[in-house]
């Protein structure tokens, strides 16, 4: 019998697939499917700083500072049993927790450092066990400088550890000028891993309307690439748990992020798109993989074609890209 097991964040898991943030965790049912299918744990669904000081905001304003005059007043949701998007998330993480065998991780997604280390504590208060910190800042002021913001994510991260015991997972972007040199900076200021990557919906043009429109793009396989080889690099390089997001549709796509060196491999678009089944037929043709491969566990196989121990530690350095270009055949019938 092959050994599925898998540690991440400190936690003890079945096997290394996790279903990440995505709207099937807003719901009981569904990620009860998703555990009954094989999930070794569970990403909440990301509760973002502009909904909460959004609303914040607004109960500011119409329930603390009211001004309406007659029946207007009438129509205002009543302040001791309006229920935020946070009492929601807060309500979802306990809901989980009472229903499910396996880790529950909640989702944070913003940049300040006012409020959010008070929910940190909510989260954890609520029995999350762990935090997934997805701060991501979209930099578009040219006087503000990578290290300043790289400086900001620190900051947080210090501010959420001096008050929560639970393990935290910084989620990152793919836009960092030395990747490496922050994730060392993540794990000195008391990260336990880093998930890469996070994959920004992007906004489209629409050429009938001449407006922009925001479009869910999911993943496809090829958009493992990128996340394979940053955690083949640091894979021997952190002591921090690596996980794996992005693409992941097919076990062939879990085995190759599971060989350069990740302890867990998150799923979401294959999720969206095949629901549960999804999780249960990577699960089973990893499992085969690895019988026919004659593996004994996923811990063998962890980590055994990251850049420190491939056969050709080039092939995930800039060596690479100067190959790739100087051996592309065009295809057959296809003349320059």
């Amino acid at each position: 019998m092959i050994d599925l097991s898998t540690t991440y964040l400190g936690l003890a898991l079945n096997n290394p697939l996790v279903p990440s943030s995505s709207p099937l965790s807003r719901s009981l049912d569904p990620v009860l499917r998703l555990e009954d299918a094989g999930a070794a744990a569970i990403v909440m669904y990301s509760l973002f700083e502009e909904d909460v000081r959004q609303e914040e905001a607004m109960l500011d304003r119409f329930l603390l500072h009211p001004e309406t005059f007659g029946e207007s007043s009438g129509h205002l949701p009543q302040g001791a049993s309006y229920q935020s998007k946070l009492d929601q998330y807060l309500e979802q993480v306990q809901l989980l927790k009472s229903r499910l065998s396996i880790p529950v991780i909640a989702s944070l997604n913003g940049t300040a450092l006012d409020g959010w280390v008070e929910l940190g504590q909510e989260l954890q208060a609520a029995g999350a066990d762990a935090l997934e910190l997805n701060a991501w800042f979209m930099a578009s002021d040219p006087d503000l400088s990578g290290a300043v913001l790289e400086q900001r994510y620190i900051e947080l991260l210090h501010a959420l550890k001096a008050v929560v015991t639970v393990p935290i997972a910084m989620k990152l972007s793919p836009f960092f000028s030395s990747l490496p040199h922050f994730v060392r900076q993540a794990e000195q200021a008391g990260a336990a891993g880093v998930s890469l990557f996070n994959r920004f919906f992007q906004p489209d043009i629409d050429l009938a309307t001449l407006s922009v429109v925001d479009r869910v793009q999911l993943s496809t396989s090829a958009d493992t690439l990128l996340t394979m080889r940053w955690i083949a690099v640091l894979r021997g390089r952190t002591g921090l748990s690596l996980a794996a997001t992005g693409g992941v549709h097919t076990g062939e796509d879990a085995l190759k992020m599971l060989l350069a060196g990740a302890d867990v491999v998150h799923m979401a678009s294959a999720l969206l798109r095949g629901g549960p089944p999804a999780l249960t037929r990577v699960l089973t043709e990893m499992r085969e993989w690895l019988e026919t491969h004659e593996y004994e566990s996923v811990s063998q196989l962890k980590g055994s074609m990251s850049q420190q121990n491939a056969p050709n530690p080039s092939a995930f350095a800039r060596a690479a890209y100067v190959n790739a270009l100087n051996t592309f055949v065009p295809p057959e019938g296809v003349r320059y």
